[in-house]
């Protein structure tokens, strides 16, 4: 038994969406030659015959780079995707709007088109969407059907080879994959399918749909999406394309977004949030639903969608609300602005104080920071400075500046805090280190009060469904209680906005549709519940 399995991501070329055969005898992956681009080169191809897996072993080791933990105290969004069919300019409208969803991954953008033939054409790169494309690299990306990734890796460590869209080809052709989420149960879906020949060349848990998909016995590439959809487990919305079809897929939590648009031309488009559609000229139409698969294809019918089993309450992620989606974006059926805005106003209810001046640490602070000042009745003004140009890592002086880092992304306005009681308002606090620093930095500009306001609960739990967070044990909520974190970071008081005020905003009803596991540690779906539930599954099976 053999079969073919091809990441575009590592080295992008033209593919044929016709089944291509791969030889029983293959031992070892043949590389074709790579191009002149140090960070975009051609496909890695291989024929795996599952007879023979531990011949194949050793030759990935030298592939598998580990994972470097990340020490910054932020949280991360590690995607978004965007799917567009029915329009010529279907990859250039895809560069326009990963460009519109750039805020959730800044480590690696690609694109893969469906051309005239129906072969598939790739291009992917590290870096920022306008980093990684030329005009040169999108003439090469003819046709009406495109997706678009743009990557920070919760799962799979930062290389080209994890970058996506992926391509792979089993026996009924070729189709390409773009993701954003996790899923719970990668680790032993990867170690059966490993048990059973297959082998995996990137790190991320994207590539695990792919083999799925390739060992379905389905017969057609839409049921083999479905059946491999059915055996994950946590969160994904992802596009696909393949012959001349775009499928978008919800998991049946709805964890992450998907929402569906149109352009005047009658193409749809599928992204992470309403942003993307609007930079495009594409108008809104609705979420995709928790559990639903949208096929799009040229018959007559257009759009068709199909439900897999979905979740009787669906738990949708809080934090796109409170951090991740652009403000002017509609997600989960709700305007972010207007969400963060309620955030603010609530908080100011809840937790006033005498000051003089509001400000917000940018950006994701600077919504909610309006709704304070503008229920507490007191001015809002920009009282620190963000640099859109600073980037992910300094090269630092050799002499040692005192919270160079902060600095070099936030700069205080003097004549705003000097002599002042200032509020300073902010989306969440993490490890605790950042917060301290711009108190510090705040103080040291003249402000006679700091208070903090954090628009969001106490994290005290990581996330495992898409959002990479730190573990529990460093979140700085999870080991104290709010008067030492405040004591800790030297502001004169700390507030964070209250789970029950934080439902508050979506009402009774509306309320119980998001997750708030990372407040509460309460998980929907739990790795070692999922381990329990497979170990039933196969003594049911067997």
């Amino acid at each position: 038994m053999a079969f073919s399995v091809e990441i575009s991501s590592i080295f992008p070329f033209s593919l044929s969406a016709k089944p291509k055969k791969a030889s029983q005898d293959t031992l070892f992956p043949c590389f074709t030659k790579p191009c002149l681009s140090p960070q975009v080169s051609k496909t890695l191809s291989f024929s795996v015959s599952c007879r023979r897996r531990s011949t194949l072993a050793p030759v990935f080791s030298s592939m598998i780079t580990p994972q470097v933990a990340k020490e910054d105290d932020e949280l991360h969004e590690e995607c978004g995707v965007v799917g567009i069919h029915g329009d010529p300019e279907a990859s250039r409208l895809s560069y326009l709007a990963l460009h519109a969803l750039q805020h959730r991954g800044q480590e690696g953008a690609g694109i893969v088109a469906v051309n005239h033939k129906g072969d598939l054409e790739s291009i992917t790169g590290v870096g920022l969407v306008s980093e990684v494309f030329t005009e040169s690299k999108l003439n090469t990306l003819p046709g009406d059907i495109a997706i678009g990734h743009v990557r920070y890796s919760t799962s799979g460590a930062s290389m080209l080879k994890n970058v996506q869209p992926f391509i792979a080809t089993c026996k009924l052709g070729s189709l390409a994959v773009a993701h954003n989420g996790n899923f719970l149960n990668y680790k032993q879906l990867k170690r059966k399918l490993e048990e059973n020949g297959s082998i995996f060349i990137t790190s991320s848990d994207t590539e695990l749909v792919l083999h799925l998909i390739a060992k379905s016995k389905a017969k057609t590439f839409l049921l083999r999406i479905l059946d491999a959809c059915e055996k994950l487990r946590g969160a994904f919305s992802m596009v696909f394309v393949f012959q001349d079809k775009l499928v978008a897929v919800r998991d049946p939590f709805g964890f992450r977004p998907l929402v569906m648009g149109r352009r005047s031309n009658g193409a749809v488009v599928f992204a992470s949030e309403t942003c993307a559609l609007d930079l495009i000229d594409a108008r809104y139409e609705r979420e995709v639903c928790p559990g639903e698969i949208v096929v799009v294809d040229r018959g007559d019918v257009g759009e068709s969608s199909m439900f897999m089993l979905s979740h009787p309450e669906p738990k949708q992620c809080v934090f796109e609300h409170g951090y991740f989606s652009q403000p002017n974006s509609i997600v989960f059926g709700r305007s972010v602005y207007e969400t963060r805005r309620m955030y603010g106003e609530i908080l100011a209810t809840v937790a006033p104080v005498e000051c003089d001046v509001v400000i917000a640490v940018p950006d994701s602070g600077t919504v909610a920071a309006l709704g304070y000042a503008a229920k507490a009745g007191v001015p809002f003004q920009i009282g620190l400075l963000r640099s859109h140009y600073a980037k992910r890592t300094f090269i630092e002086p050799t002499q040692k500046i005192r919270d160079f880092a902060v600095k070099a992304k936030l700069s205080p306005v003097r004549s705003v805090l000097e002599g002042k009681r200032v509020v300073v308002v902010d989306d969440s606090i993490v490890r605790g280190t950042t917060s301290l620093k711009i108190v510090r930095m705040l103080r040291d500009a003249g402000a006679k009060q700091v208070h903090m306001r954090i628009a969001l609960p106490p994290m005290i739990a990581s996330c495992y469904y898409g959002v990479d967070t730190p573990r529990s044990q460093e979140l700085i909520s999870s080991k104290m209680s709010v008067e030492k974190i405040r004591k800790h970071i030297n502001c004169d008081t700390l507030a964070f906005l209250p789970l029950d005020s934080l439902k508050q905003v979506y009402g009774p009803v509306e309320s119980h549709s998001y997750c708030y596991a990372c407040f509460t540690g309460k998980y929907p779906v739990t790795e070692e519940e999922e381990e329990e539930n497979n170990a039933e599954r196969e003594l049911t099976a067997l």
